[in-house]
């Protein structure tokens, strides 16, 4: 089946014209799709929706036809013909957004619910769209508005020392509530963001210590060429798993090593690229041997802000059974990629390390840029807590706490974001 969607002034002029026939709202009826001579295109389901009750808040028409390129392609070409235009990239939405049908956050969820790569993700895209997150905003921001209230009374009244000793006493009480508040907001959305972009994991050691066996262990499949010859691995392989509805991208690399073969030179490079945009490393090495000089090197060498797990491979041959420890190097895990021994711990080990903690029912997805927006926020109520009752520099603070907020709904938004948002949408939606 293919789906032809209009919306727009003149809707109903081009609806009449395609199907011989004014529609009820809001029902599916079976129509016979016209040309300009009325003799038909195809036969499907029109629906009609008058604005302001349809998605977009404007007259929308939905055209369900058999879905064969060249029958559909023939049904649209009749309604440009009509004086329709192409939707641009992620119109429909924007249109719900200009018309007051859904605020920012719940726009970009309709993306998020596309992309959703696992039923988690899903799930809490689909909360961002009801509403979940707007809503816990608009009460962060309500509470923004009445401490700025306050500070002004202040303000306004100084010679009223019981009037300012009672506000300044609210202001204090409400910022507390307040910034406890959006902490339980900004952790929620750290959820969101992490289920929505997932986490970069890359797989480092030196060679034939079995990283293509634990990238095929986790990935449940031979994602990875494996054999007893050092160096097998010459590129980075990519693949994608889920724990818990959490992904990780993983990222095989060539071994660590010192090496003038120019081929195994290419490969090394590349492994320390995929290390610079990961946010957690696998150290592999042999438990039969430890970390010895050539895997501290590598520790030595890791960037600063990347997370580092050791992982003792192989422990079916050293005799060691699988567990997590805490030792000078770090964090460790001792399994065995081919018996699957202490899998399930590294598992979990990376779930933790990814800061991930399954918020149940009310999670909600998140993008960057609300991150950004609530540590903007949170950074202006820490200053404001500061400075007390300097009421003219809080009433300040409170103001661009407000502003940062309400970017995220929309309320405040500059219209170059707003290209950038919808630019990414796929057409039709």
């Amino acid at each position: 089946m293919g789906v032809i969607r209009v919306s727009g002034p003149g809707t109903q002029d081009l609806t009449r014209a395609i199907t011989g026939r004014s529609l009820k709202p809001r029902y599916a009826t079976h129509v016979t799709f016209l040309d300009v001579s009325g003799h038909a295109l195809d036969e499907g389901l029109a629906l009609f929706f008058p604005g302001p009750h349809s998605f977009t808040g404007e007259d929308v028409l939905e055209l369900q036809g058999h879905g064969g390129p060249a029958v559909m392609q023939a049904v649209l070409s009749r309604c440009l013909e009509l004086g329709a235009r192409l939707a641009k990239a992620g119109e429909f939405t924007q249109r719900a957004y200009l018309n007051g049908k859904l605020d920012l956050a719940q726009a970009e969820a309709v993306a998020d619910l596309i992309d959703a790569s696992s039923q988690e993700a899903a799930r809490s895209a689909l909360r961002s769209l009801t509403g979940e997150f707007s809503r816990r905003i608009h009460t962060l921001l309500e509470s923004l508005i009445e401490l700025r209230m306050r500070v002004e009374a202040s303000i306004d009244f100084p010679e009223e020392e019981d009037v300012v000793q009672v506000e300044k006493e609210k202001v204090k009480t409400g910022l507390a509530w307040t910034l406890a508040a959006l902490e339980e907001v900004l952790s929620s959305a750290r959820q969101g963001a992490l289920l929505k972009e997932g986490v970069n994991v890359v797989l480092i050691g030196q060679p034939n210590v079995g990283k293509s066996s634990l990238m095929n262990a986790l990935a449940g499949d031979e994602v990875a060429i494996v054999t007893d010859i050092a160096g097998t691995t010459r590129d980075a392989i990519h693949q994608e798993i889920q724990i818990e509805g959490l992904i990780f991208h993983l990222i095989d690399t060539a071994g660590l090593h010192k090496t003038d073969d120019p081929v195994e030179k290419i490969g090394i490079a590349r492994t320390w690229t995929a290390i610079e945009k990961a946010a957690i490393a696998l150290l592999l090495v042999d438990a039969q041997h430890g970390i010895g000089a050539g895997e501290q090197a590598i520790l030595d060498q890791l960037p600063t802000g990347i997370t580092r797990l050791n992982i003792h491979n192989k422990i079916d041959l050293a005799n060691e059974q699988p567990r997590l420890e805490e030792s000078i190097h770090g964090t460790e895990v001792w399994l065995s990629a081919t018996t699957g021994q202490g899998l399930a711990l590294l598992k979990q080990t990376l779930l933790r390390l990814a800061g991930w903690q399954p918020t149940g029912e009310g999670s909600f997805m998140a993008r960057a840029r609300h991150l950004a927006a609530l540590d903007r926020a949170r950074a202006h109520l820490v200053n404001a807590e500061v400075l007390d009752d300097q009421f003219e520099l809080q009433a300040e603070e409170f103001r661009l706490a407000q502003e940062a907020l309400a970017e995220i709904t929309g309320e405040f938004t500059p219209d170059e974001l707003l290209g950038e948002i919808f630019s990414r949408f796929c057409v039709g939606k």
